[in-house]
């Protein structure tokens, strides 16, 4: 009785294994496994044909290396909204800091206009992929009025170029950068000098050696210098206490 079980066990574990390879093959030879084979026969293909290419014109290879390259970077420094809003209030904080006097009308102007739409909810963020751009719209989304609710007098594509306000690159909003420049230059102040007052350039060596000395020599103590005639004649200078007698 057991021999016979024991022998029916094997029969049906063969049964299933044949059964099996049998739907392995009909699977392989099936229209499934013809496009899949066919499939990676292209890619192999293309593989193979990028690697000859390569090793045919290395520079044009490289060219497009580098493209794919910075194309990636680009992708992974893209600044989003949330630099962009964490940056305008950084810059907002250091012109605080600094009297109206003082800081330059027109980063000022900038930057106030910017924090005037923000708290208008009339910012928004765009991200192209490898660049972010920011523009302004006519009404908050988020209020109740007509305009601000008809998809009809939504703002067209054709007016964006008209409506941004700053460009996010590499990491950088450049707009807020380059009016962030000379923030604590106030023009108002030098618009009356002239031309040549106004232009500065950078001192040479000579000038740097030279400045260096003399602030050297400012720190040095002071040397009095007292002359006084002796019963016989002669005279001698004093120097912070020391006698020097002279002929």
């Amino acid at each position: 009785m057991a021999a016979s079980c024991v022998f029916r066990r094997l029969c049906s574990t063969a049964a299933e294994a044949q059964g099996k390879g049998s739907r392995w093959e009909r699977l392989k030879s099936g229209r499934v496994g013809v496009w899949c084979r066919s499939l990676l026969g292209d890619y192999k293909e293309a593989c193979r044909e990028v690697v000859v290419g390569a090793r045919e014109r290395p520079f044009k290879a490289s060219a497009y290396a580098v493209l794919l390259g910075g194309a990636y970077f680009c992708y992974r420094t893209n600044p989003d909204d949330t630099s962009f809003q964490t940056d305008l209030l950084e810059t907002s904080n250091k012109l605080a800091l600094l009297s109206p006097w003082i800081r330059s009308g027109m980063s000022d102007g900038h930057v106030q206009n910017l924090v005037r739409l923000r708290n208008e909810g009339r910012l928004r963020y765009l991200s192209l992929g490898v660049a972010s751009v920011t523009y302004v719209v006519s009404y908050d989304p988020e209020s109740s009025l007509y305009e601000a609710q008809c998809s009809a007098l939504s703002v067209p594509w054709a007016e964006l170029p008209g409506r941004m306000l700053d460009v996010g690159f590499a990491g950088r909003w450049w707009v807020l950068h380059q009016k962030m420049k000379d923030y604590d230059i106030n023009e108002e102040e030098f618009k009356h000098l002239s031309p040549a007052l106004v232009a500065t350039a950078p001192p040479s060596v000579q000038e740097t050696e030279r400045n260096e000395r003399l602030h050297r020599d400012s720190l040095k103590a002071l040397v009095m210098e007292v002359e006084e005639e002796t019963a016989d004649g002669a005279v001698s200078v004093q120097k912070e206490g020391e006698i020097v007698a002279k002929g």
